[in-house]
């Protein structure tokens, strides 16, 4: 783990173990992480994720566990989790704090990836801005995916914490949509070339509302649930790159983009507490 924190903005936690993921994400002075007010989805490596601010869920598969038509067996968010970080820097950039690493991955079918890695704290604003870009190393091609988990941990919210976006029903809704146990939904993002979410004011926070923005023409859906059930406060807000939908639905859809040898895929989005 090593933490960066810029002349303004959060103070995070950079998990070198599993894909230079947000561990800790402290806003002044609160960790808004979930921590272990998660559910437990019975795979280690997942729950650890799930513990952070944000972790990455693909690059070969997301959302639950699949056997594909071939018999190939794909985990739970895929097979990033647990990938350490190489090649780590920490240095100053214009002022801005950046952090940079490379994750080797070795995914379902022994296929081979790198992910290269970004992380900027902008110093005249405190926005995080991540840069992710996605190569395939190996010699045969393997399918994209990629969701951004973003989780935070609904113990700090109160009554006027509400979710704004664009692309949600009337511009915004509860953060206990659907119920007060549960809820999930997947929209399609925004048009514009970069979509915006917003979760606040969170008073735990100073008021302070969370902004997300993110690139829509290789993340153009918005999935986001909400999870009060036993001992699991939180709600992740996760930018992805398909529908939600089954796999084989999708491949018979004809909607999996296959990446091939030498390819690469970009991926990014940025967040601040305003």
């Amino acid at each position: 783990m090593i933490t960066i924190q810029g002349a303004k903005g959060p103070r995070l936690v950079l998990d070198t173990t599993s894909v230079f993921d947000i561990g800790s994400c402290w806003v002044d002075g609160v960790d808004i992480a979930p921590g272990r007010a998660i559910p437990d989805d019975g795979d280690r490596r997942i729950d650890h994720s799930l513990e952070g601010f944000l972790f990455t869920c693909g690059p070969d598969h997301i959302r639950h566990p699949s056997v594909n038509r071939n018999g190939l067996r794909f985990p739970l968010h895929g097979s990033a989790s647990g990938h350490g970080a190489q090649d780590v820097r920490v240095e100053t950039d214009d002022g801005d704090l950046v952090a940079r690493a490379t994750v080797p991955l070795t995914l379902v079918g022994g296929h081979l990836a790198e992910l290269q890695r970004e992380w900027r704290i902008k110093a005249e604003s405190g926005e995080v801005v991540l840069s992710d870009l996605l190569i395939n190393t190996g010699p045969a091609a393997f399918p994209c995916f990629l969701m951004y988990h973003m989780n935070i941990g609904s113990k700090h919210f109160d009554a006027g914490t509400r979710l704004h976006g664009g692309m949600l029903a009337g511009g915004g809704i509860p953060w206990a949509f659907e119920s007060e146990d549960g809820g999930l939904f997947c929209v399609p993002a925004d048009q514009d070339a970069m979509a915006e979410v917003r979760l606040g004011p969170m008073l735990a926070l100073g008021a302070k509302t969370l902004r997300v923005s993110f690139r829509t023409d290789t993340l153009p859906h918005l999935q986001v649930w909400h999870n009060q059930r036993l001992s699991a406060r939180v709600l992740g807000i996760e930018p992805v790159s398909h529908r939600l939908a089954d796999r084989q639905a999708l491949e018979l859809a004809d909607e999996i983009t296959m990446l091939q040898p030498g390819e690469s895929r970009s991926f990014g989005l940025s967040f601040s507490f305003e």
